[in-house]
């Protein structure tokens, strides 16, 4: 009956980036009275499961960005031993039963995965990639949103907005009194979670001297610089390290 397992052995190389999308959050969401377009508390609890990821799932992601209900994970190393069927089921899993516990919901809610195999040249192209459809995903949902309080029906609002150019969409907003540049930066850009070290100051009593040691901890970064920006490939650069 082992070889009925199909796809059981299929592999991937690093690196590799995990892409993990909430499978039907908006209904869920809006049963719970977030606020629409955007909810801090659901931004906050996003950002805080991508950090229980790093700290509580044995994983060791490079980074995670986040924004909506998606979340972008880079591995350099080989977790499950590139196992596909593992990683495509733990990874949305994990970050499922953490998303439940920071919301403290009583429902289920669901992630789906993807594998996106990259080479180092072409990761800030993928996250400048998902950082466009943040900004997409965010004058959009401004725009539909500001319809439907003007009185036009989902339906209609997204008649409206369907093959709109976001220049067009940026003006419609305008026009409603909404500059959606000035929104705050997560809704724009995305969060970046990541581990940063830091040094820590002590003593050692045998050698009477003060002693520095390097630790890491997991912040997460709620004003990122574009990705194709220079700032914003120095920070990718610094995050993947040489190797």
């Amino acid at each position: 009956m082992k070889k009925r397992e199909i796809y059981s052995d299929l592999r991937c190389a690093p690196p590799f980036i995990i892409r993990v999308d909430g499978r039907t959050f908006r209904n869920s969401l809006l049963r719970l009275g977030f606020e629409k377009p955007f909810d801090s508390r659901f931004a906050v609890s996003m950002g805080n499961t991508v950090e229980m990821l790093f700290k509580n799932s044995g994983l060791s992601p490079v980074f995670g960005y986040t924004f909506s209900d998606e979340v972008n994970l880079l591995f350099k190393d080989m977790p499950f031993d590139g196992r596909v069927e593992k990683l495509n089921s733990i990874v949305p899993s994990f970050l499922s039963s953490a998303l439940i516990l920071s919301l403290n919901l009583q429902e289920p809610l669901a992630f789906d995965s993807r594998i996106v195999p990259v080479c180092r040249e072409q990761i800030t192209e993928y996250l400048d990639w998902r950082q466009k459809e943040a900004w997409r995903n965010c004058i959009n949902s401004y725009a539909f949103y500001t319809l439907v309080s003007k009185g036009s029906s989902e339906k209609e609002a997204a008649a409206t907005l369907k093959n709109k150019r976001s220049s067009d969409v940026h003006e419609l907003l305008f026009r409603h009194g909404i500059n959606v540049s000035k929104v705050p930066a997560w809704q724009r850009k995305g969060i970046l979670v990541h581990k940063k070290e830091y040094s820590i100051e002590g003593y050692n009593p045998l050698m009477q001297q003060n002693t520095s040691s390097i630790r890491t901890k997991v912040v997460q970064n709620w004003d990122i610089p574009l990705f194709a920006s220079t700032e914003g490939k120095a920070l990718i650069n610094s995050l993947i390290g040489d190797s």
